[in-house]
């Protein structure tokens, strides 16, 4: 994979919307694997095979995809831009880069809370208030990410 300049982000980033967009994370989901425009329409739901194939030619044309000799596509770069910046991936899931802040928080939090009960000294009260506030603000974070993926 090779490096991309920033001018070539911004046109990336300009072009991958839309269906576009869903295409290209439907390929970053199961990077190993080739696929067909039949499999990308019926997979997203489009309405057509062409729609499909536009969206896949304009990921080509990006230079973010390639196509097989057989007619398959298959992922060769990957970008982190627009809302991809906010996503990593683990395994073959792309998750919310915040899941993993939000998780260490809110476990933090509860080891905090186990390890010294509340009682009513201020210092109990001002860590309980800060923690669960970071911890609210995390999982919101995280759940507003996790529903505008493109599917």
């Amino acid at each position: 994979m090779s490096d991309i300049s920033s001018s070539d982000l911004a046109v990336i980033e300009s072009q991958l919307k839309g269906k576009t967009l869903r295409i290209y994370w439907y390929l970053l989901r199961s990077p190993s694997s080739r696929v067909g425009v039949r499999e990308i329409q019926r997979s997203l739901g489009f309405s057509s095979p062409s729609v499909a194939s536009h969206h896949l030619e304009k990921l080509l044309s990006l230079g973010l995809i390639e196509k097989s000799m057989t007619g398959e596509y298959f992922l060769v770069q990957e970008v982190k831009v627009g809302l991809l910046r906010f996503f990593t991936r683990l395994g073959r899931f792309l998750v919310p880069r915040y899941l993993f802040y939000s998780l260490w928080l809110s476990t933090m939090f509860v080891i905090y809370l186990t390890l010294y009960w509340p009682s009513g000294c201020i210092h109990n009260i001002a860590a309980i208030i800060f923690g669960s506030i970071a911890s609210f603000i995390l999982w919101f974070e995280t759940v507003r990410l996790w529903r505008a993926k493109p599917f």
